[in-house]
């Protein structure tokens, strides 16, 4: 059985994100734009609607978005339910 995403607001998934060094870079609309700075210098930034409640498809692809920069597991440390046994 596969784990079930958490269902997560848009802020929730901001405060997530800042643990792994992202901070608000700007705002137009509902989208938040999320910046931090590689240690190489490169910029890696990351879009993230301010819904009450993600969708699980728009949450998924915030997921693979931050993939690129985060590894998998740690991800999935955030953004998964704890599956009971």
């Amino acid at each position: 059985m596969s784990p079930k995403m958490k269902r997560l607001s848009g802020k929730a998934v901001i405060s997530i994100l800042g643990k792994f060094g992202f901070i608000i870079h700007s705002q137009k609309g509902a989208h938040v734009k999320l910046r931090r700075i590689h240690s190489t210098g490169k910029k890696q930034t990351l879009t993230v609607p301010l819904h009450d409640e993600m969708d699980a498809g728009t949450l998924l692809a915030v997921i693979r978005q931050a993939g690129r920069y985060i590894p998998e597991e740690q991800l999935k440390a955030h953004f998964m339910a704890k599956v009971k046994q």
